[in-house]
């Protein structure tokens, strides 16, 4: 098919039936307020210079042949798998990467904006097991993979799908980006992601987004339409399969999310400085080579630093340390004028206290730091184990105040409220005013998990807990999708190139 043809017939959007629970429009989100900042610029400075010091000393490992070459020809030193690399290169070449650029999805309804003032969340992504109320712990499975992708659509607080909800186990590893990625584009019109797992998965889910959102090769590498995460093995090392992810996905302009997982006191150094000094000549490297690749090709600077529990070597998350790299993490990616990709991680066990303070304090970490994606930012649970019902829609009503966090104060003369003031004079109250009508409906969003009403009340309910109110959502949500239009013709080319990709076998499993 053509790409005059398929431009002629672009997807339609179609608006959303007022079904299910009352949650707040799907929308983009801006942050109207400066970030946070959590040390002085000289401080800031004695990070970014100790990170250079690094890549120019200590070095990187770079374990793809190719990546090897590429750093040798810019001049860099290479010995072995160890590059090490310039100060002036690195900046040189990070500053060529956009401040800002646009992340189209499926429908374009739903295409969003990186970078500036804008705030992103994406679902969890990439546990290897499942969890509801019901049928408890699980091993990742299709069907569950299915439903939390379908709860994802129907979610408005969730911007994008972060990958794989939970990883679907029971789909063999040769062809399962091949079933997890069709099912992404037919379940959800939201913008996806794609594993950094080897070239031939690269290039299988560029085709399969290219179909569905009806463009041509050439078209695709203009407009940037999925994002990989590419994760550094820290300290200081990149693999194969996500340097193969750069050079897929810069080549092709599409966005990379370069992340060190860094840990401290484990795979980074135990002080949060040191940490994110590491964590910070990682991102530089990473970003310093999709620009090797292919100069201005949209990158993201990924933080993604913790701590562990010294006594279990466990990673713990939502706790101070936490917070504080997070903040300064967006304060390192805004002085090199790059997007900034961070989480809502909680350690938890269970749907509890520790799973709901957790994520608050790691969801403000991330709208004050900066955050302009903000991926597993519903449903993540037990440090990244466990991808789990009720959580994903407790979160995405934490969400859904944030959003409303991020509204701007009206301060115009009708919001001063100088009348409705003088109207009601002493003593009196704003219940039945015409000020307080008026905008009852609209200006107050009342969480969907949330139970406010007096204790008398709440007891003749039964004493309904949010774990509750959660559960019962979870179905009612389901009960409410519907799958997203997609053309036969689209349907058929998609079906069609699966199918056969399947029946050749995927991808080997053995890197």
């Amino acid at each position: 098919m053509s790409a005059e043809r398929r431009r002629r017939r672009p997807r339609e959007t179609v608006a959303a039936k007022p079904k299910g629970p009352v949650q707040p429009p799907w929308r983009l989100h801006e942050r109207r307020f400066e970030p946070t900042t959590v040390v002085s610029e000289d401080e800031l400075e004695a990070i970014h210079q100790a990170s250079l010091t690094v890549l120019r000393d200590t070095g990187m490992d770079f374990l793809h042949p190719t990546a090897r070459r590429m750093w040798a020809d810019a001049g860099a030193k290479v010995d072995g798998d160890r590059v090490r690399l310039d100060p002036d290169m690195v900046i040189e070449l990070v500053a060529s990467a956009p401040s800002e650029f646009v992340l189209h999805a499926p429908d374009p309804a739903r295409h969003l904006p990186m970078g500036g003032r804008n705030v992103a969340f994406a679902a969890v992504a990439s546990p290897p097991n499942v969890a509801d109320r019901s049928g408890g712990r699980r091993t990742g499975n299709r069907e569950d993979y299915r439903r939390l992708v379908m709860l994802t659509e129907v979610l408005n607080s969730l911007s994008l799908t972060g990958g794989y909800p939970v990883e679907p186990v029971d789909v063999h590893s040769s062809v399962r980006h091949l079933v997890a990625t069709h099912d992404l584009l037919t379940l959800s019109r939201k913008a996806l992601h794609c594993y950094s797992l080897g070239a031939q998965r690269n290039q299988d889910c560029l085709e399969m987004i290219r179909i569905v959102r009806g463009v041509s090769d050439d078209d695709l590498d203009r407009e940037p339409s999925i994002f990989t995460v590419v994760n550094c093995n820290s300290p200081l090392r990149l693999d194969t399969p996500m340097l193969e992810g750069i050079l897929q996905f810069s080549a092709r302009n599409q966005v990379v999310a370069v992340t060190p997982f860094t840990l401290a006191g484990a795979m980074a150094p135990v002080t949060v400085a040191g940490a994110v000094v590491q964590q910070n000549a990682e991102a530089l490297a990473g970003i310093a080579f999709t620009q090797l690749v292919r100069p201005g090709a949209p990158a993201i600077y990924g933080g993604f630093t913790s701590n562990v529990d010294m006594q279990s070597g466990a990673p713990a998350f939502g706790t101070p340390e936490y917070m504080q790299a997070v903040l300064l993490g967006g304060q390192l990616a805004r002085r090199y004028g790059v997007p900034y990709r961070s989480s809502n991680a909680c350690a938890a066990n269970a749907v509890d206290a520790q799973a709901a303070y957790e994520s608050v304090f790691s969801l403000w970490a991330t709208t004050m730091g900066g955050a302009h994606m903000v991926l597993h930012g519903a449903g993540w649970m037990e440090g990244g184990l466990q991808a789990c019902f009720e959580k994903m829609v407790i979160d995405a009503d934490l969400l859904g105040m944030v959003s409303a966090f991020l509204d701007p104060v009206a301060t115009d003369a009708d919001s001063l409220a100088v009348d409705a003031i003088a109207e009601v004079g002493p003593g009196g109250h704003f219940f039945g005013t015409a000020h307080t009508l008026a905008r009852y409906r609209d200006a107050f969003f009342k969480p969907m998990v949330s139970d406010w009403r007096n204790y008398e009340t709440w007891e003749e309910a039964g004493s309904p807990t949010a774990l509750d109110h959660a559960e019962r959502l979870v179905g009612e949500l389901l009960e409410a999708y519907e799958p997203p239009a997609l053309a036969d013709d689209v349907r058929a080319e998609l079906d069609d190139f699966t199918d056969r990709r399947i029946a050749e076998g995927g991808v080997p499993t053995d890197f």
